[in-house]
Parts: C-alpha cells; sequence; structure tokens
C-alpha cells in the first residue's frame, strides 16, 4: 500500500510541472496566440531559478527568476508575432531552439552545482495520516499553489468582466477591437502571463521536482504541456486533471520498475509520449470536440483596421 501511496505523490509532484506549463499556454491560445517556445522558456527558467537557489539559498527568490525568465523570452515572442505579424509558428520553434542552446550555454557553469538541503514539507496533523498523509500532505507548497491558481483561472475567465474580454480576444478580435478594447496590449499581457507561468514550471523542475541542472532537463514536457490543451479542450480544470493523468504516467515506468516488471528501460520511458499521441489521436476522431471550446482566431494574425 505504501508504493502505490509513493506513486500518488510522485504523480503529484510530476503533475504539477506539467499543468503550470499547460495553464501557461492555455492563457496564451484563450487570446488566439499559440506559443511553440514553452520548451525554450522552461528551459532558460530552470537554469536562471537554479542558479539563483544556488546563490542565495532561497526557493521563492529563484522561482521569481524563473518567471522573469520566462516572462522576458514571451514578451520577445509576443512583440515579434503580436506588433511585427511574424508567423506564430515558426517564431515559437525559433523561441524554443534559443532557449536551448542558450540554457546549455549558461548552464556549463552549474553541472556539477548543488542548491542547500531543505526542511521537508509537511502539514502538520494530516502529514501522519496512514497512506493519505504521505500521498497528500507532505508536497512543496507549490503543488497546493498550482491546485489554488487553476482554480482562480477558472473563477477569472468565466466569473469576471476582464475574463470575459480576455475570451472575446480570441474568439473574435475584430469585434473586441471595434468595441474599443486594445486587443494587441491584451494579447501581449496575456503572452507574458503565460510566459511567467511556464517558467515557474521551468523553476520548480530544476529546484524541487529534480534539484540539479542538466542539459535538457526539461526533456519534451513543453510539447507534453502543448498537447494537453488541447487534450483539455481548452478547459481548466481538464488541464489540471490530465497534467496529473499524465504525471502518472510518466511515474508509472519508475513504479513498474520497482515491482519488478520485466519490461525494456526504453519502453518504459517511452509511455508518456505513446500517452500524448493515444490521447490527441482519440480526441480527433471527434472534431467536435475540439471545436466547442477552441479559440477561433487561434494561430491568426490581427491587423487592426482590417
Amino acid at each position: 500500500m505504501d508504493s502505490y501511496a509513493l506513486l500518488l505523490a510522485a504523480t503529484l509532484n510530476a503533475g504539477t510541472v506539467l499543468a503550470l506549463a499547460s495553464l501557461g499556454l492555455l492563457i496564451n491560445e484563450k487570446v488566439g496566440v499559440v506559443n511553440l517556445g514553452a520548451e525554450g522558456m522552461m528551459l532558460c527558467a530552470a537554469i536562471a531559478g537554479f542558479a539563483t537557489v544556488v546563490h542565495t539559498g532561497n526557493d521563492w527568490l529563484g522561482f521569481a527568476a524563473g518567471m522573469a525568465a520566462g516572462a522576458a523570452l514571451a514578451a520577445i515572442f509576443g512583440v515579434l508575432v503580436i506588433w511585427l505579424n511574424t508567423n506564430q509558428y515558426a517564431t515559437g520553434l525559433a523561441l524554443t531552439l534559443f532557449g536551448t542552446g542558450f540554457s546549455a550555454f549558461v548552464g556549463t557553469a552549474y553541472v556539477q552545482a548543488k542548491i542547500p538541503e531543505r526542511a521537508s514539507f509537511a502539514i502538520p496533523g494530516l502529514s501522519d495520516i496512514p497512506w493519505v498523509g504521505p500521498a497528500l500532505f507532505r508536497h512543496h507548497p507549490m503543488v497546493y499553489l498550482t491546485v489554488a491558481f487553476a482554480l482562480a483561472l477558472i473563477w477569472f475567465l468565466y466569473r469576471t468582466r476582464s475574463g470575459l474580454v480576455l475570451r472575446s480576444v480570441g474568439e473574435n478580435p475584430e469585434s473586441a477591437h471595434a468595441l474599443g478594447y486594445p486587443v494587441r496590449r491584451i494579447r501581449l499581457m496575456a503572452v507574458v502571463a503565460g510566459g511567467a507561468l511556464c517558467g515557474l514550471a521551468g523553476a520548480y523542475l530544476s529546484i524541487i521536482y529534480t534539484p540539479l541542472w542538466v542539459e535538457g532537463m526539461v526533456a519534451g514536457k513543453g510539447w507534453i504541456a502543448l498537447a494537453l490543451t488541447t487534450f483539455a479542450t481548452w478547459r481548466p480544470a481538464r488541464v489540471l486533471l490530465g497534467a496529473y493523468l499524465f504525471g502518472g504516467v510518466t511515474m508509472l515506468q519508475f513504479h513498474l520498475q520497482g515491482i519488478g516488471v520485466e519490461l525494456p528501460s526504453q519502453i518504459l520511458t517511452m509511455l508518456p509520449y505513446v500517452a500524448t499521441i493515444v490521447v490527441l489521436a482519440l480526441i480527433s476522431r471527434n472534431p467536435q470536440w475540439i471545436r466547442i471550446n477552441m479559440p477561433t482566431s487561434i494561430g491568426k494574425p490581427f491587423y487592426p483596421g482590417s
């Protein structure tokens, strides 16, 4: 039973990285912008956050540094695609390539670095409950903040005027512009906010999830996060559930190895990516599932006055 509690705990830990990045990308796509640069932003944020913790010993400063790195790269991306109308897909891929190379260059000095030891996190009283305590109540506060943020995003998008304006920019930017809303400015703010969340995901990866720096350590999680937005049909609650589902698939490989399942390690490593392909293929069988919540202007440039 303890092994399953540990599997659930590892699932929540792994799912937090995907949830943060996916929620950031969801905000981008809600205003009609597709950012394929999540992988690059997460890598740059991972080294920024890790280096900050190495020098300061403060996790929260590391998270702030990661968010700043992600937001800065997203701002550059936003200016290029929103004001200069460059191709969103090509610019996002360029951002990923830049982030991969830049993080590898900067991170050379931190490959052998170690961050200070931290006290274990546990919620008093609840963490001592048999099975439930180790599974749910011994996580870093960022795990619980991620759930709180997803709930706050649901409230913002569907219960506030600002959320309605943001969604209208993604659904029909021409109408939003005609009503006097600054479409480009709203899109840029959403892109920067999404980049900050991707940065937070990268920082969490290098500071908490695997507290070290290794070149390319994001290992495709940015692409899985991008697929999760489609898997969840652009709904924050489904993004959260999907992130934990894929986090569970990721950690299942280690659980199977631990209980002695005789399978080549390469096959077990493939599981998260195979699951991504299978889920997207199943969703694509019914296009109506995607069209219901998909922003109609997604991926399309906006030309004021057109």
